[in-house]
């Protein structure tokens, strides 16, 4: 009989494990799969068992090609199963390419005189997923928000960003889900931040790995409406509950999606930029409406120049508008003095109220 033996945590298990078993189970008569306990879990990977230990070991041993199944309680990390192994003294051990342990487990095999194998990577019959994607993904939160920008827009993307100045924003309810999204796609409220959140993502590397800026992870996550430092990566510099923009706030829909991406390297005034930030910046701090509409104004005439279409402006009680994020079309926030000019415009085709999302941690 050919023994074939694997070891690894196996947290939870999932299609990739069970295709490395098979496969591993194919090279031998008998399988032994060998995986830390939860003590030697928290201890290397600092990390709590997803499941106790006698029911991680019944569902492992209920797989059809698994013969064998043993806990490990091995301190040296890597070779917790070391003690066993010796034990049990398989004909062949079988490692993934990625294995960080090679050399001290090709040495444990010399000792008994068995193979190391290395599997090489095959075609995953399903899409490929790790224990800590799996992990990331349960604590997910169910609903998340989207966001407005008022005032430093740009100044994220990493090539733009300037010592010294701001980014200003506000995450907004009504909150979408993986289920639920009530609003346009691809519209400058920062949609793809949302979606890798709710997929259990690190929202600020996807967006940075697209080529744009970290502001609309950064707010989704935060929540509130947050000044931050202008920079490479998000750092948060105020944190403010948006009472003060409560009923104040609308998006109107201008019938076409934004394309961002593509317009980064357009001509723009920095400078205008910075200054405007830096007007929502003090506006936050002083819980002050009317800095805060000035701060969109200084926008607004920044992406005209830009080249943005001009937003209708005959609304009552409006006290500034901008588009939201970069690119043409999408979105547009307008500020209100007071709730029921605001409520009158959302009576308006394409306005729609939003309102202030706070999560305080």
């Amino acid at each position: 009989m050919i023994r074939v033996l694997v070891s690894g945590c196996y947290d939870i298990i999932h299609a990739g494990h069970i295709q490395f078993f098979r496969e591993a189970r194919a090279l031998g008569d008998h399988l032994t799969v060998c995986f830390a306990s939860a003590e030697v879990l928290w201890q290397h990977k600092q990390r709590r068992s997803s499941l106790p230990d006698d029911h991680k070991r019944a569902v492992i041993a209920a797989l059809d090609m698994v013969d064998e199944v043993v806990v490990t309680t091995g301190q040296e990390e890597g070779l917790d199963f070391k003690d066993d192994f010796l034990r049990l003294r398989p004909n062949i051990l079988v490692v993934t390419e990625d294995d960080k342990y090679g050399a001290s487990k090709r040495e444990l095999c010399a000792q008994v005189g068995a193979r190391y194998v290395v599997l090489p990577k095959t075609p995953p019959q399903f899409s490929p997923v790790s224990t800590s994607q799996i992990v990331k993904f349960i604590r997910a939160p169910e609903v998340a928000p989207l966001r407005v920008d008022f005032a430093g827009g740009w100044l994220d993307v990493p090539r733009f960003a300037r010592p010294g100045a701001f980014v200003v924003n506000c995450a907004i309810s009504p909150t979408v889900s993986l289920r639920e999204w009530p609003y346009e796609h691809n519209a400058g409220l920062g949609g793809s931040g949302a979606w890798a959140l709710l997929n259990g993502r690190d929202g600020v590397a996807s967006e940075l790995d697209l080529g744009v800026g970290w502001q609309d992870p950064a707010i989704i996550s935060e929540t509130g409406l947050c000044v931050w430092r202008s920079g490479r990566r998000p750092v948060l510099e105020l944190k403010h509950n948006g009472d003060f923009l409560s009923g104040r706030m609308a998006l109107f829909w201008t019938g076409s999606p934004h394309d961002t991406p593509n317009l980064a390297d357009r001509p723009r005034d920095y400078d205008a930029i910075e200054r405007a930030g830096a007007t929502a910046r003090a506006a936050v701090w002083r819980s002050d409406l009317a800095q805060l509409a000035d701060s969109v104004r200084q926008s607004y005439v920044m992406q005209q120049g830009e080249g943005m279409p001009h937003l209708p402006v005959d609304v009552t009680g409006s006290l500034a508008w901008k588009y939201c994020g970069g690119g043409f079309g999408g979105y547009a926030v307008f500020l209100f003095s007071e709730s029921g000019a605001r409520d009158a415009a959302c009576r308006r085709p394409g306005f729609r109220p939003v309102e202030p999302f706070l999560v305080v941690r």
